[in-house]
């Protein structure tokens, strides 16, 4: 069975986007060459990127740009080479490479996908996809990077959750510039 991965930033208070929808804070800590290795190593790896509408509407507005491929040209090129999948009701087409649209209902999908054969996928940003996935217990594993910054207020990933959902923390590594990499994997 594939495994299911979401990875995400957030803030010590738990906010992965803003109260205005902003990510950039994120972006704004002290630059730390080992973090950066960290983010290249991290994006170098395979896999299917899964996406809500929102957040591929952000990535694929950057990610494929001459800008992204010369602030970090590992990255770009990996972003655009990964295969993704972007839920939306919405959307009508998709223009960035290696991309599938699909309509459906998140759970019932991904539950599909996870039982076909093929390498493991991620679920990048996108909190209103998350939470659904994990209230369906069909996430595998939380990689989170805490950025040491309070933003007071804004969405939290699991927004909407309706239940406790106990986790177990299987890696951790810190950083220089203060960020912490946790890795948690539900409890049985």
């Amino acid at each position: 069975m594939r495994k299911l991965i979401v990875f995400n930033q957030v803030s010590v208070d738990g906010y992965f986007k803003s109260s205005s929808g902003d990510m950039g804070w994120a972006h704004e800590q002290r630059d730390d060459p080992e973090f950066r290795d960290f983010i290249s190593e991290n994006a170098s790896g395979g896999g299917v990127l899964i996406f809500g509408r929102k957040t591929y509407e952000m990535m694929a507005s950057f990610w494929p740009t001459p800008a992204a491929a010369e602030q970090f040209p590992a990255v770009a090129k990996q972003m655009t080479r990964l295969q993704k999948v972007v839920f939306s009701k919405t959307l009508e087409k998709v223009t960035w490479s290696n991309t599938k649209l699909v309509k459906g209902n998140p759970a019932t999908e991904i539950r599909k996908m996870k039982s076909e054969p093929g390498e493991q996928m991620v679920v990048m940003g996108s909190g209103t996809i998350a939470s659904q996935l994990a209230q369906a217990d069909l996430i595998d594993e939380y990689q989170l990077v805490v950025i040491p910054v309070v933003l007071g207020e804004g969405t939290t990933m699991f927004e909407g959750s309706k239940r406790k959902l106990p986790l177990t923390l299987i890696r951790s590594r810190t950083f220089r510039n203060g960020n912490a990499f946790l890795v948690y994997q539900p409890k049985d």
